[in-house]
Formats: structure tokens, sequence, C-alpha cells
């Protein structure tokens, strides 16, 4: 098995328990067919860099698992018929990410003009 990191965006008139039940169907998917979800996040209604299908904003979701790649191509088909869904982007990772994600502030990404930890003359 192989960790994976998916990310949906919902439409923006799903209410936060039609996000809530969405997100429950996707990884009970990637469980029945023998997978662990590792974390799952919702980022909440963000704005959209672009209109997608008339929407200019949408409810993000991450969800990290550790699974087959059948269980993640299921969930990806059911994730392509589903109506209230927007956009998916699926990717495989190294290994399991400690803590909670960029998004919700659980990590700094390095920066090479980074200041903080240089003296400022």
């Amino acid at each position: 098995m192989a960790f994976y990191e998916t990310v949906f965006i919902a439409r923006q008139d799903l209410s936060v328990a039609q996000v809530e039940e969405l997100t429950t169907f996707f990884t009970d998917i990637l469980k029945k067919e023998g997978g662990k979800v590792l974390k799952t996040e919702n980022w909440g209604l963000r704005q959209l860099a672009y209109r997608i299908k008339k929407n200019r904003k949408g409810h993000y979701v991450l969800i990290e698992s550790d699974t087959a790649p059948a269980a993640l191509l299921e969930m990806e088909r059911n994730m392509r018929i589903h109506e209230d869904l927007l956009r998916y982007m699926t990717i495989k990772l190294e290994a399991a990410s400690k803590g909670p994600s960029v998004i919700m502030g659980g990590g700094e990404r390095s920066n090479d003009n980074d200041t903080s930890e240089r003296e400022v003359a």
C-alpha cells in the first residue's frame, strides 16, 4: 500500500454537515477496500481563483490515506460522477505527514528569503 493525499472542492451552497457526509462517503470507500484513512481536514469555505461551474467559492477537504491503488481508483471514480464536487486532485506521498497541514497552520514552509533566522542590519 502507498500513501496518498486527496483534496476535493465541494460546491459553495452545501452545508458543513453535507460536506462532512461527502467526506465520510469517500473515506468509507477507502476503508471498505482495506485502506486506512490517516487524516481528514476540512479547510472550510474558501475563495476560488476563478469560477468553476458558476461557483466563486468552494468547501475544501483534505483526505490523507494509506491504501491500495484499486481503492483509490474507486474513490476517484465516485468523485468524478458526484454532482456536488467541483474538482479533486490526488498525489502520491513518499511518507505520511506528521501533524496538521500547512493550510491549517501546522507547519512552515522553508523559504530562502526568510529573515526571521538571520540578523537584519
